[in-house]
């Protein structure tokens, strides 16, 4: 059996001073397991004086998941919550029934050159979840599993991996892992999840002897194990987990009922959701024309 299901190529997003990849939702496949977005930031660099303003917008029936390699964010939501994450560090933001969050380069970081690098997922939310109660939880980079083995560096971002546990409250089984290699070092990766993917963060990543260019989500066979190599130093990052079924996407939500994307367009649009304290900017909706509700 091929193990390789899809090779997805990024499309490149201008998000206004910086780039990003975007690898989900794609034209070949929308989710992997819980996953439905796949963002990967810059690297980018800002010159002293400038960095990044994503304005308040809101989120329905899914979790935002901010992992960064470099460089540092404020997040600010309607809740209240005021942090600041860092390299290594996790911050899991569920909408729930709905929230507005905000990120921005933070004013100390602003007076000097700023740097951004990292990614972003949105993670679908079961069913029975999707009207939870939002809420925001930060997880310093220490309190994540790490470990190594043979030139081979492991992060567990969220769900279960090599029998190690994050502690990132999840919905449904999943993994989301980081992996940072030396140069000759080689790993498998065991078919524990119905769906899992491989995204090369870096060239020199070798995936069952098949070079793979780097800004690549690989895609790999349901049942399937893999044998993961670097020809020089590489990182890459694991997603997957069992899938939840079909979901809409409209903008910035998300959701199985296509008539709740039309309930939080209205919301938004009549500003009755909640504000972010110390905002008073926000991100209007768009044209009807430019954002089709999408099925995942």
């Amino acid at each position: 059996m091929d193990s390789i299901q899809y090779i997805i190529e990024p499309h490149v997003q201008d998000l206004g001073g910086f780039q990003a990849r975007r690898l989900l939702p794609s034209d070949i496949l929308t989710q992997i397991g819980p996953f439905i977005f796949f963002d990967h930031i810059g690297p980018a660099i800002f010159p002293p004086g400038k960095g990044v303003d994503v304005r308040p917008h809101p989120h329905i029936n899914l979790a935002t998941v901010t992992y960064l390699f470099d460089g540092v964010l404020l997040h600010r939501d309607s809740l209240g919550s005021v942090q600041e994450i860092s390299p290594g560090a996790v911050n899991w933001m569920t909408a729930g029934k709905g929230i507005v969050h905000s990120e921005r380069t933070p004013e100390s970081e602003r007076n000097k050159e700023a740097t951004l690098h990292g990614i972003q997922t949105w993670v679908a939310l079961p069913d029975e979840y999707e009207e939870t109660e939002p809420w925001f939880r930060h997880h310093e980079a220490n309190s994540l599993p790490s470990w190594q083995t043979s030139g081979v560096s492991f992060t567990l971002i969220a769900g279960e991996a090599y029998d190690q546990t994050s502690p990132v409250q999840t919905f449904s089984p999943m993994i989301y892992l980081d992996v940072q290699m030396s140069a000759g070092s080689q790993f498998t990766l065991p078919a524990n999840y119905t769906e899992q993917a491989v995204y090369s963060v870096t060239e020199g990543l070798v995936i069952n002897n098949l070079p793979i260019e780097q800004h690549r989500l690989v895609v790999l066979t349901t049942g399937t194990s893999v044998d993961i190599s670097a020809t020089g130093d590489a990182r890459c990052i694991i997603v997957g987990g069992e899938p939840l079924g079909k979901r809409y996407k409209w903008w910035n939500f998300v959701s199985s009922r296509l008539e709740r994307i039309e309930q939080a367009k209205q919301d938004w649009k009549e500003k009755r959701f909640a504000q972010v304290q110390g905002e008073t900017e926000f991100i209007p909706l768009p044209e009807e024309t430019s954002k089709r509700e999408q099925p995942l």
